[in-house]
């Protein structure tokens, strides 16, 4: 019998499942509210500000256009012509009344001028705001603008451009209002009738003013960032954070709000960037806020403006809120109705689990397999098949397993392009064969072969012939070979060979003689005729070295002594020792005849 604590544990894990599944459900459900809400704000915000920045840029264009009706005027040319500033020409009043007449239909000109080339810029009509209204300046009180960009810079252009200045805070000397202000210059060339510029009309736009104007219309809750090309606040719901440039002090709209630095850096007419306190909550301090790039003024000197539109966060989750109440109201609910359903549940579930409990304890047990309920089309059937499926499946998996093993074995003792034994396991059975010989007081031989045109054929035809070359190489020393010699791969073109035997001393030779010969039969390796030859060298124990190392390191001496001597030919290295030794006595016998004659000459004559 299953003991009643499994049924409360599983009960608990149900219950805890049901909850945690209508607390997920719950919170996706408020999440999701909160982000749909922020995101109907963000294209809310993002319509208003496209629609702010429209009306701006449509407000400097309108400027622009009443710039040209003022330059146009046939009285504009002939008054800054033929006036000197000085005194009161009827032409130059008829033109004062309608630039007049502009200044008191659009409160946020700020000023109107006419300036002329001549007389270093002078002003010769000039209109500004007061505090209490227009105030015309005239006589000695105009003064010469012709240091001013916004002036030398028109007088450059043809008739007919607009000329428009960065957005800079008005220090003119006695602009009445205007001082102080931030400015934004429109400027258009004043032509005579032969198309020579003349003068210019300047219009001085009072740009807070304008805003003001602009977002009349804008709920009282939305609050506007507004930033140059450079990045400079112009307009912050912080006034201490607006013109700092002007006052020694930047602050730059992309450092207080990173996800605009795109609006600063790309070139296109037009952008946007959106952010919110969800998302950004470092940046945006808790608001959703619109960004757009709008350019103004034309082509000329390529402005523009980051204008900006933001609205509190909790204004826009308001109604997240009175949902995430209702939500936790249902979350309780349905919790309680997880709980009651989990203890349900568990109890049907743990009563046939005995009898999978005991086939899962006794999973290779034939007994156990066969108590299982195959016959039943529930789930219990169906887990009880799997049971059986798995330990039919674990089993074979196994034998697989082993077999696996009994392969990386072999790749791990022999070589694979070959099949010989490789080095690790040669050099094991040498060990082996050194222990019986000297027990069988015997003699054994190690041959070591090294193909001589190897190279050659890898080079010219390339690795994947050289392989096979390898492979029939192979091939051949175990036709040449008895079955009871052992043939290995040291690696590249170098095999080894072991021979046992009592007369191996006298064998070994002729051995060596015949692989020779095999080898230096022709190969046709597809389509290719080749001849591989190789040099053998021979070590014998116990004669040339009691340990397996010394054996093969004697071995490889030989061979290279026998290539050395001329290719195709074996040696044995009792020989090179030999060799080695005539040397030796050869070397002293002609040093000691040296030695007698170097006396003979210095023995005195009688």
């Amino acid at each position: 019998m299953i003991r009643p604590a499994l049924t409360f544990k599983l009960s608990v894990l149900l219950a805890c499942i049901g909850v945690l599944a209508s607390g997920a459900t719950g919170y996706y459900a408020y999440h999701a509210n909160r982000t749909m809400l922020v995101n109907e704000a963000e294209h809310s915000l993002l319509t208003s500000t496209e629609l702010l920045g429209q009306r701006f840029a449509a407000s400097i264009d309108d400027v622009a256009a009443d710039a040209l009706v003022l330059a146009t005027m046939p009285s504009s040319a002939s008054v800054a012509q033929t006036d000197d500033g000085f005194g009161a020409s009827p032409g130059r009043e008829r033109l004062a009344q309608v630039y007049s007449s502009f200044m008191v239909h659009h409160p946020e000109y700020l000023q109107i001028r006419l300036i002329t080339r001549q007389h270093y810029g002078l002003e010769l009509i000039r209109f500004d705001r007061d505090r209490d209204g227009l105030v015309r300046v005239d006589g000695r009180k105009l003064q010469e603008k012709g240091q001013f960009a916004y002036v030398f810079d028109t007088l450059a252009f043809t008739p007919g451009r607009i000329y428009t200045s960065p957005i800079s805070v008005n220090h003119e000397y006695g602009t009445h209002a205007a001082e102080g202000k931030p400015t934004l210059r429109i400027g258009t060339p004043v032509a005579d009738f032969n198309g020579s510029v003349v003068g210019v009309v300047v219009i001085d736009i009072d740009l807070a003013g304008m805003l003001k104007r602009l977002q009349s219309d804008l709920p009282s809750d939305y609050q506007i960032y507004l930033a140059n090309e450079w990045g400079d606040f112009l307009v912050h719901p912080d006034a201490s954070k607006t013109f700092g440039f002007d006052r020694g002090r930047r602050v730059l709209m992309q450092d207080s709000f990173s996800m605009t630095k795109p609006l600063f850096e790309q070139t296109q007419t037009q952008s946007e960037v959106l952010g919110n306190g969800l998302a950004h909550p470092r940046q945006a301090a808790g608001q959703v806020l619109a960004f757009v790039r709008r350019p103004f003024g034309g082509s000329e000197g390529n402005r523009f403006i980051v204008l900006g539109l933001a609205k509190p966060l909790d204004d826009v989750l308001s109604g997240a809120h009175l949902l995430g109440n209702q939500i936790i109201r249902m979350v309780l609910i349905f919790s309680g109705l997880s709980v009651l359903l989990a203890i349900l549940f568990a109890r049907a579930l743990t009563k046939p689990l005995h009898l999978l409990a005991y086939a899962a304890t006794h999973l290779f047990a034939e007994h156990a397999m066969h108590t299982l309920p195959l016959k039943r089309t529930d789930e219990i059937g169906v887990l009880a098949r799997c049971f059986d499926r798995l330990r039919r499946e674990i089993k074979a998996q196994m034998d697989a397993l082993h077999a696996k093993q009994r392969e990386l074995v072999h790749l791990a003792t022999h070589d694979a392009l070959t099949g010989l034994p490789n080095r690790m396991l040669f050099m094991q059975k040498l060990e082996s064969a050194i222990e019986e010989a000297a027990r069988r007081d015997e003699g054994l031989a190690v041959l070591f072969v090294d193909l001589d045109r190897f190279k050659q054929i890898n080079d010219q035809f390339g690795h994947s012939v050289g392989d096979k070359v390898l492979a029939a190489v192979a091939l051949r020393l175990k036709q040449v070979l008895c079955a009871g010699d052992v043939i290995a791969r040291l690696g590249g073109d170098e095999f080894i060979v072991l021979i046992e035997g009592p007369r191996v001393a006298e064998a070994a030779p002729g051995i060596a003689s015949r692989i020779m010969d095999a080898l230096n039969e022709t190969l046709l390796i597809e389509g290719h005729s080749m001849t591989v030859g190789a040099s053998i060298g021979i070590s014998q124990f116990p004669d040339d070295s009691g340990t397996a190392e010394e054996l093969l390191l004697n071995a490889d001496a030989a061979m290279y002594a026998a290539k050395s001597g001329g290719r195709c030919a074996y040696l044995r290295y009792q020989d090179v020792l030999d060799a080695r030794r005539r040397e030796q006595a050869g070397f002293a016998r002609a040093r000691a005849g040296e030695g007698a004659t170097e006396g003979r000459e210095a023995e005195p004559t009688a």
